[in-house]
């Protein structure tokens, strides 16, 4: 019998923003979690979440001033994407999805999944229902048929350099999520963070996406030791870059964040009005064709 911890539930202390995101601000990283009598919870979890429906974020976006999402399949429900493509669906026009999905999956099945809003591929060499990057090459190649990206989550920044022969050579969009991981104790200058600013200097379909920080903070809120890899992103590539909340956080043991707070962050760290509606708007139409 599968035993797992259950996560802490998000911050429900919502709140605007002190300053107002700008119209069309698009959250690229949201996990939906249920209701699990509808959307059962996968054996092979790693974690329990609390239930956590499309209503309940888009309650959220609606205080918080978000106006687009992007819904990723999280590892809670293992391959069983139906919550994504229904978290999509009741989105519509402002809403895309990322599954997961395992390397065998039917053609019929992936264009189902475009057909239904799904734009993308995860893969993740730490999630406990997900699959490596043992399978980039030919993951990212059924990605091109589709017209898709692919989604890359890394347990840490210094498996970058490893991977930068195959990241080079692939034939379609892809994100590289929450900075590559680096950990507020590390620096700038690290080997695995110099590459992923390279990467993202020196190509085209390479985007970095800015969340999650509050994970890899060592002083903790207000996340002060994560500042250094936002900026040194932000001048790198601020083209190549989007902003995702991460809601509803699982697995998270530390301190919950607030999600106007991250939000908040966000733009503060842009520096100005027009870097951050580059990240968060700009950005996201761009890799995403939201219109």
């Amino acid at each position: 019998m599968l035993m797992t911890k259950p996560c802490q539930p998000p911050d429900p202390n919502w709140h605007t923003p002190r300053t107002p995101p700008p119209p069309g601000t698009t959250d690229c990283h949201v996990h939906i979690m249920g209701p699990f009598e509808k959307f059962a919870l996968s054996d092979r979890r790693g974690y329990t979440p609390e239930e956590c429906p499309i209503e309940k974020f888009e309650s959220m976006m609606s205080v918080l001033g978000i106006d687009r999402a992007v819904i990723v399949q999280g590892s809670a429900h293992g391959n069983d994407n139906r919550v994504t493509v229904d978290a999509v669906r009741k989105l519509g026009a402002n809403g895309r999805g990322i599954v997961l999905v395992p390397p065998d999956v039917s053609d019929s099945e992936l264009q189902a999944f475009r057909d239904s809003g799904i734009c993308g591929l995860r893969l993740s060499t730490i999630s406990k229902a997900g699959y490596g990057t043992e399978h980039l090459t030919e993951m990212a190649s059924r990605a091109k048929a589709l017209d898709w990206m692919m989604l890359l989550h890394f347990g840490n920044i210094d498996e970058v350099p490893a991977l930068l022969p195959l990241l080079k050579k692939l034939p379609v969009n892809f994100v590289i999520d929450h900075q590559g991981r680096p950990r507020g104790s590390q620096n700038i200058e690290t080997e695995g963070f110099q590459s992923l600013l390279n990467l993202a200097r020196n190509t085209e379909n390479c985007w970095v996406k800015l969340s999650s920080w509050y994970r890899q903070s060592v002083t903790g809120a207000p996340y002060d030791d994560m500042y250094p890899f936002i900026e040194a992103l932000i001048e790198a590539r601020p083209d190549r870059l989007i902003w995702g909340s991460n809601w509803p956080h699982p697995n998270y043991k530390g301190a919950m964040p607030n999600d106007a707070d991250l939000l908040q962050q966000m733009l503060d760290w842009a520096d100005s009005d027009a870097v951050a509606k580059k990240i968060l708007v700009d950005n996201p139409e761009n890799l995403f064709g939201f219109s």
